[in-house]
């Protein structure tokens, strides 16, 4: 196992070298944030895994943890404000090179986005797992190569560059929905890094004190039920976009039970079902002219759904024969 310093060493940002690991952590930030942004612009997986590999996001925020621990309050606020600082300069970098992609870089139009602007409790799940081997292999030498595998898992600097992108798209609903996957892996980490390190019996003996008088079994104690209570705050929201997908996507399947076969007596192809707030947009091609909906409304009403909730976008589409 690491001693108390060597984790001390790993994730505090003090010392004789901290300059060194001052620069080191902003230049991977913003190069990271670079990568990661360029990397949902150009709906690359691969290059946003790079990004999450080179981002030092979870240095501080373990170091959060053991400052936490130990009841190390200097190491705890400057392990928050990188954290803060780090998330705030990831935003600014994604917003500003959303200025060189002339269209709007949202979720209609990108699947890096649209896996990050809607989190679910089941991204907690993972995040809560993910936390506990990070603080795991902060503590244990023999399975600390794991750490890069952590930095994959976790999703940190990515919904940043989302945030800054779809802000500068005007898209505010899904910046927040990206934040809060952000606030959701950050708070997700500290609950399980904190109980990690507790149960491997990190830190002083209980009735210790800190420099300013303070007990650190008090001090930990307080800002374990803080770490917990965020992440029960965080919870809810997650909870309710979990509702809300899955009302959709059952909605969805629904309308395509009344949908497709209509579509398929008439000819028509069934290019796309999805949701847009409280409605199901289904997108049709089919030749000309344009199909009567009259036989599809009892269809769905038979399925269940109110056709005042379904909307048809109809494309013709028309054959023209070269050479005849």
């Amino acid at each position: 196992m690491h001693t108390v310093a060597e984790m001390r060493q790993i994730v505090f940002i003090d010392g004789p070298d901290g300059a060194a690991k001052h620069s080191r952590f902003w230049i991977l930030l913003a190069l990271s944030s670079v990568i990661a942004a360029a990397g949902v612009v150009g709906d690359s997986t691969a290059t946003v895994i790079g990004a999450m590999i080179v981002a030092p996001l979870m240095t501080p925020i373990l170091g959060v943890v053991l400052a936490t621990v130990i009841g190390d309050r200097r190491n705890l606020l400057v392990s928050a404000g990188l954290v803060l600082g780090g998330a705030a300069a990831a935003i600014l970098i994604g917003w500003l090179i959303g200025f060189f992609d002339p269209l709007p870089v949202v979720a209609a139009n990108n699947s890096q986005v649209a896996a990050r602007v809607s989190p679910k409790i089941i991204d907690l799940v993972g995040a809560l797992a993910t936390g506990a081997v990070g603080a795991i292999a902060l503590v244990r030498k023999d399975i600390s190569d794991t750490l890069p595998g952590v930095a994959i898992a976790i999703s940190l600097v990515p919904p940043l560059s989302v945030v800054g992108l779809t802000l500068e798209s005007g898209a505010l609903h899904e910046a927040g929905g990206a934040l809060l996957l952000f606030a959701a892996n950050v708070a997700a980490i500290l609950a399980t890094g904190v109980i990690v390190l507790l149960g491997f019996r990190i830190g002083s003996a209980p009735h210790a004190e800190r420099a300013d008088g303070v007990s650190m079994w008090g001090a930990r104690r307080r800002s374990v039920v803080t770490v917990l209570i965020t992440l029960v705050i965080i919870g809810i929201p997650l909870g309710g976009t979990s509702i809300r997908v899955t009302q959709q996507a059952l909605e969805i399947d629904d309308v395509r039970s009344a949908v497709q076969p209509w579509a398929d007596d008439l000819g028509l192809d069934v290019v796309g079902i999805t949701a847009d707030g409280d409605q199901v947009v289904v997108s049709l091609e089919g030749e000309p002219p344009e199909p009567s909906t009259a036989e599809l409304a009892p269809r769905l009403e038979a399925a269940g759904v109110d056709p005042a909730d379904v909307v048809i976008e109809y494309s013709p589409a028309y054959r023209i024969e070269l050479g005849g």
